[in-house]
């Protein structure tokens, strides 16, 4: 439950521009996940989101961009993968219920030119790369960091 509504909580920073926790409260119990204040201080400190100025100056929630591969992204990859495999030139990432958008978002934030693109549904993400030989390297690049490799 936590890493579902981890996924939700990066989906709706992504999506809205949200400027309190009440607000992010809100939306995430439309969304089917009640939440204590709490725990959302415990989730957003988790993800190491911040505030930063949207462009009309109003302070919303963002998550910190620090890295190509940040402690974020490095956690919920750790968290929400199950299996890796390489399918010709896709990358095909199986994860937990409800994780594929955020894995996907992890994958996009490694900034790999290899890949060419990510999609995600709920539990599946496929990442299409540019050969057959690169899936191979990257599947397996992908797999060391969803065991908390860092040579990805």
């Amino acid at each position: 439950m936590r890493s579902q509504r981890h996924s939700a909580i990066l989906q709706l920073i992504e999506e809205k521009e949200i400027q309190t926790q009440e607000q992010l409260a809100s939306l995430l119990v439309q969304k089917g996940f009640p939440v204590t204040q709490a725990t959302l201080s415990r989730d957003i400190r988790f993800l190491e989101i911040g505030k930063e100025k949207n462009s009309d100056g109003k302070l919303i929630y963002a998550v910190k961009q620090k890295d190509d591969f940040n402690r974020r992204f490095e956690r919920v990859f750790i968290e929400g993968v199950l299996s890796i495999k390489a399918a010709g030139n896709i990358v095909v990432i199986k994860t937990m219920n409800g994780m594929a958008m955020a894995v996907a978002a992890a994958v996009d934030s490694m900034n790999t030119p290899e890949i060419v693109g990510t999609i995600a549904g709920d539990d599946t993400v496929f990442a299409a790369v540019i050969s057959t030989d690169a899936a191979l390297r990257i599947a397996k690049k992908l797999e060391e960091k969803s065991r908390g490799g860092n040579n990805a």
